[in-house]
């Protein structure tokens, strides 16, 4: 009996245990957020007379690079990019350098934020290893900022250059060769700083490298630069405001599309009436008749032309110092067909539009009628716009009507001699208590005139004011929404922003944003004071943490 009890005793001891072991788990400690240090290095970091061809670089923990390819600079560039290993985990990161290195120079390997712990990926922010190939480190050094001309704010991994003046120095290096210094405003800074600079003269440049190349390409990339050269030592805090320039004319050769129409790919601008290249189309000696107008959404420009039985024709291009031939060989596609569809209103303040597959030539407006919600014709003009293929219709909205468009047939007629089939359209508008009015007061404006424009969050512009002299704006009939406001100070005065250009050594016109953003609300009157002395103040990155829960 005794031994019974003892046996039960035992086994309700052990499921006890058993329990209270299951109850808690080990934690593990606080989370690590120390970031690894470099032990030792061979050889030693800060060396003169450096004549290795290899740098081992050993830390206190397990490290791994993350995105190197975009985290390193190595100042001055080197042709030939090192070989560093190893990619997996490890304790040491070997640098096999390819490239001779210039005598008397100190070079600086940045590697940004890519070297992080391997368990909790803590960063060693700005981690740099410099040695000199002389008998001493260059010290001095050169700060300053980025901005974008024209955008709010600038994309991260701006390279920041520093080209020597010499006897071989000109404006064209920056196209052919990689600067002397360099280093980059990474992920999250808008500011740089150049270090291990010698004393000397420079031109000071940024530009967004895509190819990371360490060379301009205008076609794709964005550039900044100071006019005038620069000396080292400076205090100064330089900014660099970068544009994209607008980039010369140049067209690619055209094919065959349709039985009637060419398309032809180009680069640079032709937006505006004056950049717009001159077409002539020929079939041998004779000059046929022809439109050019834009391919939607494409850099491609659509060329129409009547029908003719030929094996080729004669494309001659030219804008300003730009000509170019080209010989097409014609075949016999399928034709175009003209179809209507409509543009509607997004807003009170815009337009009504119609857009045709084919270019319009004739317009009958007898037999285009608008009415409102009272069934009473209502006046409108239309102007079409050839190059984009669009028929806009202005007329005096007012607030709670339907409008009906009824365009009968023959009312419009094409390139070809087609006409359009009976078109009804309807648009509406809103109560006057559904839309939200806006006044603007400038101040501190430098000089006119000066473009102010309307912006959605997204930065689409709702609508702009042209002012030549006057310093309040009223922006009326606004659907409910979150405004920001852009000035464009117009120092040549033709109705638009121009970037500027390197080599003609001229600034990007002045562009202005307001900080913040203007909430406009249905039946509101809002008024708002923009200070054109003010620069932009990016809103703060909220930087805490959530609190999660398992």
């Amino acid at each position: 009996m005794l031994q019974n009890k003892l046996k039960y005793v035992l086994i309700i001891l052990a499921i006890m245990m058993a329990s209270c072991a299951k109850r808690g788990s080990i934690t593990g400690g606080l989370k690590d957020t120390i970031p690894p240090a470099l032990s030792t290095s061979f050889p030693a970091n800060y060396s003169t007379n450096f004549k290795e061809k290899q740098i081992k670089l050993e830390f206190d923990e397990i490290v791994i690079l993350k995105g190197i390819r975009k985290q390193l600079v190595i100042s001055p560039p080197m042709k030939y990019e090192p070989l560093i290993i190893p990619t997996t985990a490890s304790r040491t990161i070997i640098i096999k350098l390819k490239d001779t290195l210039k005598p008397n120079t100190t070079y600086s390997f940045n590697f940004g934020q890519s070297v992080t712990d391997n368990n909790e990926g803590n960063p060693l922010n700005q981690f740099k290893y410099v040695f000199s190939t002389g008998t001493y480190i260059d010290s001095l050094a050169l700060n300053g900022k980025v901005k974008y001309a024209y955008e709010k704010e600038p994309e991260s991994f701006i390279s920041v250059m520093l080209y020597e003046i010499n006897d071989t120095y000109n404006d064209s290096v920056i196209y052919k060769e990689s600067p002397r210094y360099i280093t980059n405003t990474l992920d999250s800074l808008k500011t740089f700083r150049l270090e291990n600079l010698k004393a000397g003269k420079y031109k000071l440049i940024a530009i967004k490298d895509l190819n990371n190349n360490n060379k301009f390409d205008p076609k794709t990339e964005k550039i900044g630069f100071f006019k005038d050269f620069i000396t080292v030592p400076n205090d100064t805090i330089f900014e660099l405001e970068l544009f994209q320039e607008n980039n010369a004319f140049k067209a690619f050769k055209p094919t065959q599309e349709t039985a009637n129409r060419l398309l032809m790919g180009y680069e640079g601008a032709v937006t505006q009436t004056e950049m717009r290249p001159k077409v002539v189309l020929k079939n041998k000696n004779q000059i046929l008749s022809n439109i050019v107008t834009k391919l939607p959404k494409k850099d491609s420009l659509q060329i129409w032309f009547k029908p003719i039985k030929t094996d080729s024709l004669k494309v001659e291009v030219s804008q300003e110092n730009y000509n170019r031939d080209f010989i097409v060989k014609i075949r016999n596609p399928k034709k175009d067909s003209l179809t209507i569809s409509s543009i509607n209103p997004a807003g009170f303040n815009d337009r009504f539009a119609l857009e045709s597959s084919t270019p319009l030539v004739q317009f009958d407006e007898t037999k285009i009628k608008l009415i409102n919600t009272d069934s009473t014709e209502v006046k409108f003009t239309t102007n079409y716009d050839e190059f984009n293929q669009k028929l806009f219709f202005d007329f005096q909205k007012e607030v709670a009507q339907k409008y009906s468009f009824n365009i009968l047939p023959g009312a419009l007629t094409d390139f070809f001699d087609q006409t359009n089939d009976t078109l009804n359209y309807q648009i509406s508008t809103k109560s006057l208590e559904d839309y939200g009015n806006l006044k603007v007061k400038l101040e501190n404006v430098k000089s006119f005139p000066v473009i102010i424009e309307l912006l959605k969050s997204t930065g689409d512009v709702v609508t702009s004011e042209y002012i030549n002299e006057n310093t309040t704006i009223n922006f009326k009939l606004l659907d409910p929404a979150q405004f920001s406001l852009r000035a464009i100070y117009d120092t040549n005065k033709n109705r638009r922003y121009d970037p500027g250009n390197f080599l003609e050594k001229r600034y990007a016109e002045e562009v202005i944003y307001f900080s913040g953003e203007i909430d406009v609300r249905a039946n509101w009157d809002v008024e708002q004071t923009f200070d054109l002395s003010i620069p932009y103040t990016p809103p703060k990155k909220d930087l805490t943490k959530k609190k999660t829960t398992n």
